[in-house]
């Protein structure tokens, strides 16, 4: 069943096209990791998905829902979250107050609050360094903590689709491995769908599932991970191999 569909997607800054006629789904349960060198438009055809830059052009359809330029906050309620690049916490706050903005206004409603004490203890129990440090400002963690921190308040949400941009940025692998171990468990305990930009390949080939590789805005290859990872072509369109 296909969770996500686009159809023709373009997103333009100016006379800047970042993202050109891009087409694809991706079905419900499924992981993709989008892979490319900089500037290729990943994080822009993120950005577009989630509601953050309205698309020039094209069809964004989430859960049987069209999207296109729709605000954030609107398709979080139909269940996606993102996660955006460099991690964004509130580093003034603490832990739990930076877990329950991702609740969003309605948590003063009492029915809400009671669901969002619900998701925040199971975000403790998914990530228990959190619930030890809760009282802790946000700002004070380490990267890794802190790249926690906004994949939990993603999932206050009780998402069904979780976007992460560049998970792995700024950290060290062995930290980069807890952070993956972690969403290959949540994903097979939550039934989440992962739609991951990361601009290495290597990720994408060391956990698996299927690989899109973009260049100058375009998707130039899609299939299984760690087949593409593996091939000459993957190597060849990474780097304009032929290019004239």
């Amino acid at each position: 069943m296909s969770l996500v569909s686009l159809s023709n997607v373009s997103v333009r800054y100016g006379r800047l096209t970042a993202v050109r006629g891009v087409t694809f789904t991706l079905a419900e349960g499924e992981i993709l990791f989008i892979t490319g060198p900089n500037g290729a438009g990943k994080s822009s055809l993120l950005r577009a998905i989630a509601g953050v830059t309205p698309p020039a052009g094209g069809r964004i359809d989430f859960a049987d829902h069209d999207i296109t330029g729709r605000a954030p906050e609107d398709i979080a309620r139909l269940g996606l979250s993102m996660v955006p690049e460099g991690r964004d916490v509130f580093g003034s706050l603490t832990i739990e107050e930076n877990l329950m903005v991702g609740t969003g206004m309605h948590a003063r409603e009492r029915s809400w609050k009671a669901r969002a004490a619900n998701e925040l203890e199971a975000v403790y129990a998914t990530f228990p360094i959190l619930k030890e440090r809760r009282h802790t400002q946000a700002g004070l963690l380490s990267g890794g903590q802190q790249q926690m921190l906004v994949i939990g308040r993603a999932l206050m949400t009780n998402p069904r689709l979780v976007a992460i941009d560049e998970p792995s940025l700024g950290l060290a692998p062995n930290i980069t491995d807890q952070v993956y171990e972690r969403l290959i468990t949540l994903r097979a305990e939550r039934r989440l769908t992962l739609l991951i930009v990361e601009q290495s390949s290597t990720r994408a080939m060391m956990v698996g599932g299927r690989m899109m590789l973009m260049r100058g805005g375009e998707i130039l290859l899609d299939g299984d991970a760690r087949a593409l990872g593996q091939s000459e072509a993957m190597q060849a369109a990474y780097f304009g191999y032929g290019e004239h």
